[in-house]
């Protein structure tokens, strides 16, 4: 069997064609089809019911049910083709799976499809694939990798190959619907459209591939910039770590100096002392022996002895002059601790007055952390934000929770107060801003402004206590097609979509405000930077109809 090369039929012979695998307890049926024991058992049980089995393959009846028993040749076969490894399946037999195009053409088992046919309606194997290379029409046909989505080119309503395109309707359809519901219609080949959209596609692709390298030449620019501020910082740590460690080396020497000079001094000073002390003691002694002796002479009885023993007694040296002995040292060491003291303040006067030029607020604000780039990551930011009533011009009015405010027709009784605007109809909030903050405003209705300002602006004054009209507020005027940006009385147009909602974020201590126009995206409306020498408060101010509000929104 071997000699001959006798090809073994993997699917006829050694599989199963219920399972697909190798044959396990091999048995055949009286038509001579070969099955894994269990595999036509299971199917015999779920045809048990009809009581009529039947073979999988030629559909042939049994009755009643076969006894079957183990082809002993076939299991023989199996169990060498184990042993030995069973013949790989030729390359022109690659059996389609589960995820594969299958051949329409094969019977059977199929073979996977390499080439669908876009004329045909149809995908093929290399094997039935050879007739539109060998068939003169049938090299014509249009071969496209194989596709499981053949069906979608064929109109559902007429069964025709949809080979036009119907501007009108975007959509693909048949010459028949060219004719029919379509009639009229701005209609052109399929080929004609792809082509139209073919060109628009690779000008997307280049726009894409523009930014994607202006992208990438922007990511390269800011890896730069960090691996330059890296190494900026490395380099000013380095050399901070060097001269304070100067700084520590030189204050150590001065240390070492001062204590060896005051052990010096006070070496000397015990010296000079010691001595004073033992010239004092010796003089002491002699003066006890001189009294001793007087003393002795005193009792002397005898008159002439006295007198002859009296002049032989020497005079008495000089006393050490009180003056040789005073308390320098002490003064001396005080002085010493009060001129280290002076120095120890200077020195702190020095680092807290140049220390300004390295301080923390310097470095955060060179250093600060990049706007957001989205709503979520600037809500990280959000402030709740009130109206302070004290300060709203007479002609709004507030509510809900003292967040909205709106212009209305008549003047409302507040009480007089020295924060209220009374020439321009705006108001400011409760609270002062600084750090951090984001917030937002819904609008409705004309013109609305936005602003933020310190609070010592003029509350009146016409409109130069306008938000925007001075130094001290910013102001984005919010028209129903239009915006601007105000400062100090300067006007800047902007150009963007039209929305209810403005966002306001604020970095104070950078200096940074800017306005978002917030829907569904996020767009810069305008951005400020500049120094804020005062906390900020928030501002709105309603211009022109009745009935116009502006509501700080809730973000929490």
């Amino acid at each position: 069997m071997a000699q001959k090369g006798v090809q073994l039929d993997r699917e006829t012979l050694i599989s199963c064609p219920i399972c697909l695998d190798l044959l396990k307890d091999p048995v055949t049926t009286t038509c001579g089809h070969s099955y894994c024991m269990k595999c036509i058992k299971g199917f015999w049980d779920g045809e048990d019911e009809k009581k009529i089995h039947s073979c999988p393959q030629c559909r042939q009846s049994f009755t009643p049910r076969p006894v079957l028993l183990k082809n002993t040749m076939l299991a023989a076969l199996v169990e060498e083709l184990k042993k030995t490894g069973p013949p790989p399946a030729p390359a022109d037999l690659c059996y389609a799976g589960a995820e594969d195009v299958a051949c329409d053409v094969c019977t059977g088992r199929k073979l996977r499809a390499c080439k669908s046919c876009l004329v045909c309606l149809a995908s093929y194997c290399d094997k039935h694939l050879q007739r539109h290379y060998d068939v003169g029409p049938l090299k014509k046909h249009k071969l496209v990798e194989p596709s499981k989505k053949l069906q979608e080119n064929i109109c559902s309503r007429h069964d025709e190959v949809m080979k036009m395109f119907c501007r009108t309707d975007q959509q693909c359809i048949c010459y028949l619907c060219s004719v029919d519901e379509h009639k009229g219609h701005d209609t052109v080949s399929a080929a004609a459209e792809r082509t139209e959209r073919q060109k628009e596609l690779e000008g997307s692709r280049e726009n894409i591939q523009q930014r994607i390298q202006d992208g990438e030449k922007e990511v390269k620019l800011l890896q730069q910039e960090v691996e330059a501020v890296n190494g900026s910082a490395d380099k000013a740590v380095e050399d901070s770590e060097k001269m304070f460690t100067e700084l520590i080396r030189l204050m150590e020497k001065r240390s070492s100096d001062v204590k060896q000079q005051l052990r010096s001094q006070q070496k000397r000073e015990v010296s000079r002392v010691k001595e004073l002390q033992e010239k004092l003691e010796q003089e002491i002694s002699e003066l006890k022996r001189r009294d001793a002796e007087l003393k002795l002479l005193s009792h002397t009885e005898d008159h002439n002895q006295f007198l002859h023993s009296y002049p032989s007694l020497s005079a008495l040296s000089e006393p050490t002059h009180s003056s040789s002995i005073n308390i320098r040292p002490l003064s001396y060491f005080e002085d010493v601790t009060a001129a280290l003291s002076a120095v120890r303040d200077k020195l702190q006067d020095v680092l807290r007055e140049e220390w300004t030029h390295v301080s923390p607020t310097e470095v955060e604000v060179l250093l600060s952390a990049a706007e957001p780039t989205t709503r979520a990551g600037f809500l990280q930011y959000s402030q709740e934000i009130t109206l302070d009533p004290n300060t709203a011009n007479t002609w709004l009015v507030l509510s809900a929770g003292s967040r909205k405010a709106t212009f209305m027709e008549q003047h409302q009784s507040y009480s007089s107060h020295p924060d209220r605007f009374t020439d321009c109809y705006q108001v400011l909030s409760r609270e002062s801003l600084t750090g951090r903050c984001y917030w937002e405003v819904e609008r409705r209705g004309g013109r609305v402004c936005v602003a933020v300002a310190y609070k010592n602006i003029s509350r009146a004054g016409g409109m130069e206590s306008g938000f925007g009209y001075n130094d001290k507020s910013w102001s984005l005027d919010c028209d129903q097609n239009s915006y601007s940006f105000c400062y100090n009385s300067i006007n800047t147009r902007v150009s963007a979509p039209r929305s209810s909602r403005v966002g306001v974020y604020l970095d104070h201590r950078a200096g940074i405000l800017s306005f978002y126009s917030v829907s569904k995206t996020m767009t810069l409306l305008h951005r400020v930077q500049t120094t804020f020498t005062q906390p900020l408060h928030a501002g709105l101010r309603l211009c022109y109809d009745f009935g116009d509000t502006a509501e700080f929104c809730k973000l929490k």
